[in-house]
């Protein structure tokens, strides 16, 4: 913003310490009328004076052309101005002077101190003037009428300018505030917008997280068991040995491919990179994800409900029957809790054995379940495995999400993780979720 409250639209748009060639034009204009005017005005002061008019002349015209300074040196010009009030010259420049000084940011008390000059002068000339025309004849009015009429002229010389020009620079003023505010507004809105897109591409991964989660949990673990089921049907196949096999090959071969596709899919929907996940990003709305996690949660689960800590036994029935030996041990009053807090149990064991039939098929495997005051616990510890190469024997494919996705699901609850090798070769999952009885 200028000294006289005009906002720069552009740095070096016009000449010297001009903002545009508009008000470069405009100032030229007013200080080629000023000039006239003063020199016109300077002929009588010459003869005042006693000087040849050539000279009253001259210094009019040098005078009136300061007013081509009133952007940048408002104060100048309104002193000179009021420098050459004796002399009957430079009103134009005095009224232009007043009202760009009262329009610029200069303090208040500098506009008020200059203004009140300004009419002390016009008083004092006017009073002064007419008092003499009055002693010559010249004028025809009461000599009472004198002070009326200096008071009238000094306030029509300073009064107007000053309040217009207050007037604009405050408008100037509200206008810069007004566009700074909007520009603000804009950049908030911009920030705004940015933060939704950030938390609706937040809410997008949580949703393929989840999504993949909820897969990874009831569809490997049953897989899982399909292929450990024909591992064995391999091995105690009486009857049609040779068509048990080829059945048994069969079965595995396609839990394997299963797995392996289901693997894949899961790193889609983990990660949200590539090809696929781009796309994703601009053309599917959240509300869709949404309502794809859903259905997949319809789907996947057994019930609306979801799984609980009631069907624990079952869970451990169904890995026993595919020979592993497991056992369950529950330490605390039984009780129920929130659906989420059951739920994350029953998956935390589930997805344990699952590793265990993966990693370490044949080892004795012990379930550990203590219903605490506010809190429930859970540990999966399996031996090391009877013959080491039995895993490998089977050839379950591993993603690397399960213990991954477990901590995903007690961490969204608060509670604490741990998983990692024994000191006898086995492996320990441990978890603690807080709860209270529902």
């Amino acid at each position: 913003m200028t000294r006289t409250g005009e906002v720069r639209t552009g740095a070096g748009e016009g000449p010297w310490w001009w903002a545009r060639w508009r008000s470069a034009v405009l100032d030229i204009s007013l200080a080629a009328l000023s000039a006239v005017e003063c020199a016109v005005e300077g002929i009588q002061f010459s003869r005042d004076a006693g000087l040849p008019v050539p000279v009253g002349m001259a210094f009019g015209l040098f005078a009136g052309v300061t007013l081509l300074l009133r952007r940048r040196w408002p104060v100048a010009v309104v002193l000179v101005s009021i420098a050459i009030t004796p002399a009957q010259m430079g009103f134009l420049m005095g009224v232009v002077g007043l009202y760009t000084l009262a329009a610029s940011e200069l303090p208040r008390r500098i506009t008020a101190a200059l203004a009140g000059m300004s009419f002390a002068g016009m008083f004092i000339v006017t009073y002064v003037r007419a008092h003499q025309g009055l002693v010559r004849g010249d004028l025809s009015i009461a000599g009472g009428f004198i002070p009326f009429l200096s008071v009238t002229t000094a306030l029509g010389m300073t009064a107007p300018p000053v309040l217009l020009g207050l007037y604009i620079g405050a408008r100037r003023r509200l206008m810069e505030s007004l566009r700074e505010r909007a520009d603000s507004l804009e950049r908030e809105l911009m920030l705004l917008a940015e933060r939704a897109e950030e938390r609706a591409e937040w809410a997008r991964n949580e949703e393929r997280t989840r999504i993949a989660r909820e897969m990874h949990d009831v569809v490997a673990h049953r897989v899982s068991l399909m292929v450990v089921h024909a591992a064995a049907l391999q091995a105690v196949a009486r009857k049609d040995p040779e068509k048990a096999v080829r059945n048994a090959v069969l079965v595995g071969d396609m839990g394997r491919q299963a797995l392996t596709e289901l693997r894949e899919m899961l790193g889609v929907l983990r990660t949200g990179d590539g090809a696929v996940g781009r796309p994703a990003r601009s053309t599917v709305p959240l509300a869709a994800v949404g309502a794809a996690a859903a259905a997949a949660s319809r789907v996947f689960e057994d019930s609306s409900e979801g799984p609980c800590l009631a069907e624990l036994e079952e869970l451990i029935g169904q890995s026993a029957a595919a020979g592993m030996v497991v056992n369950l041990s529950v330490e605390g009053e039984a009780r129920s809790y929130a659906r989420e807090v059951e739920q994350t149990a029953y998956r935390v064991v589930q997805e344990a054995l699952t590793n265990v039939h993966k990693h370490a098929a044949g080892a004795k495997t012990h379930v550990r379940l203590a219903h605490r005051a506010a809190e429930i616990a859970m540990q999966v510890e399996n031996e090391p495995p009877p013959e080491p190469g039995s895993a490998r024997e089977a050839r379950l494919p591993s993603g690397g999400n399960g213990l991954v996705g477990m901590k995903e699901r007690v961490s969204a609850l608060g509670g604490v993780f741990v998983s990692g090798p024994t000191d006898a070769g086995g492996f320990r999952v441990s978890a603690v979720i807080p709860a209270e009885a529902a």
